[in-house]
């Protein structure tokens, strides 16, 4: 272990840390640390978070920031860190059931554009429009010629939202089949979380190799100039919060300066 300094120590001794030091066995204090920086990182993140909703808020603006990923990587509770401290009035979170009957008769992309911002709004979506480019063919939701057809208008669809003046943030978060697999184990083993496993779930590492060549077809299609995929490596989470925060707020001129 490396030699404690002043600052590590301050941390150390902070309720945040003492709290980190002790709430997992084996006792480990490099873990502490980091969770401790982290949590700094966080809150400096999430002041930004609010600027950059405030500015939205003056300035009419609307933003959609679409989450994918593979099951279990982490989806839920990064949008929970970056929507925890900003104002509840002005976001909304997506995250849309199996179509209806009557959904599965309309266009595609309608029950999406439904769920679109309004002025100053920011809506963050847990799945979206892209299920239809891995989840639904992988498991045989839709037909081949419905994915084709996505496949053929969904760079379309972005531009025209882009065009319209809002601002699209498309994140994709990536974790390896073993960590998949550990957080699997982990969620049927823990009674406050079996609920979160799903039978796509028990699906997925089956369907891992499926999963990867619909996914690489899909960036290779949609991660256009105008419209491009950011990958978060998640194997560790909070590294891949700060990491989402972070591209959020790169993305999006805001004003920086702006007081709040």
């Amino acid at each position: 272990m490396k030699k404690l300094t002043k600052s590590d120590l301050k941390k150390l001794n902070s309720k945040k840390g003492l709290l980190a030091l002790l709430s997992k066995e084996p006792l480990s204090v490099e873990r502490a640390l980091r969770y401790v920086n982290y949590e700094r990182k966080l809150k400096k993140l999430q002041v930004e978070l609010i600027r950059l909703q405030t500015w939205a808020i003056k300035n009419n603006e609307r933003i959609i920031v679409v989450f994918q990923g593979r099951d279990a990587a982490g989806k839920g509770g990064a949008i929970r860190r970056v929507t925890e401290r900003i104002n509840p009035r002005f976001m909304r979170i997506v995250a849309l059931p199996k179509p209806t009957e009557d959904e599965k008769s309309q266009w595609y992309f309608q029950r999406y554009v439904e769920q679109l911002p309004k002025a100053g709004e920011m809506v963050f979506f847990d799945r979206s429009w892209y299920n239809r480019a891995v989840v639904e063919p992988v498991n045989g939701f839709c037909t081949q010629k419905e994915y084709k057809i996505f496949m053929n208008q969904v760079n379309d669809f972005e531009r025209m939202i882009l065009e319209s003046g809002i601002h699209l943030v498309k994140i994709y978060m990536s974790i390896s089949k073993k960590e998949q697999a550990k957080r699997f184990a982990d969620i049927k083993s823990d009674p406050l979380k079996q609920w979160k496993m799903t039978k796509l779930d028990e699906k997925a590492q089956d369907l891992w190799e499926q999963y990867t060549e619909y996914k690489n077809a899909m960036f290779e299609k949609t991660n256009t100039k105008i419209s491009p995929w950011k990958i978060i490596r998640a194997n560790r989470k909070t590294e891949a919060r700060v990491n989402v925060i972070n591209h959020i707020l790169q993305s999006i001129p805001y004003d920086k300066n702006l007081e709040i």
